[in-house]
């Protein structure tokens, strides 16, 4: 029924996250049906991001500009936020109540996965503790690699200088930070706890 190019569009469309092939039919319909308004610009915002987004090398975010917005901000405080994932780090910024910096593990400590300290950047954020920063907050996951990273973490971090904390309530066992709201992710903040 539909010509190959487009059950390419719908199969790529419906693997992205929170999309299954019923709403990347609907996607797909609406880009082909409004090619001038949605499909175009879409295009050009995509060939723009992949050939000016980059990994900051200081905190791997995603950024267009080396060392990232983020890092570059003179104005944040001494503080170093570590979580899991990009994603963890925009659903953090949303609350607007963490003004420190972060840095993006990509991923969590998984011996089911095989993934051990050096895949995560562990190293590249201990050169980071020049002793400018007084804490170092640990926002990982409440599953078993979560925790099993923030104890890893916690007796890395223990030699510092910099005081090391964890979230505390409002994250449920289990939960994700990228998928809690607002409110949540500030009440955890705001009542983190020493790790350990």
């Amino acid at each position: 029924m539909m010509g190959p190019e487009i059950e390419r569009l719908v199969g790529l469309m419906a693997r992205l996250p929170g999309l299954g092939p019923r709403s990347a039919r609907r996607i797909v319909l609406k880009l082909m049906a409004e090619r001038e308004q949605r499909l175009l610009p879409l295009i050009a915002a995509l060939d723009a991001a992949c050939q000016r987004v980059a990994v900051c090398p200081t905190c791997g975010g995603l950024d267009s500009e080396q060392p990232c917005a983020i890092c570059a901000d003179i104005a944040r405080e001494p503080l170093i936020c570590v979580v899991e994932s990009v994603a963890d780090q925009w659903a953090l910024e949303r609350t607007a109540v963490y003004r420190g910096r972060y840095h993006i593990l990509g991923g969590l400590l998984s011996a089911i996965a095989g993934r051990g300290p050096e895949e995560l950047g562990i190293d590249r954020l201990l050169t980071r503790l020049d002793g400018s920063v007084r804490e170092v907050i640990l926002a990982l996951p409440a599953t078993v690699d979560g925790q099993a990273t923030t104890h890893y973490l916690t007796e890395r971090l223990a030699a510092c200088g910099a005081s090391v904390t964890r979230l505390a309530q409002g994250v449920p066992v289990g939960g994700s930070i990228e998928i809690l709201d607002e409110g949540t992710l500030a009440l955890a903040l705001s009542a983190r706890r020493a790790a350990g």
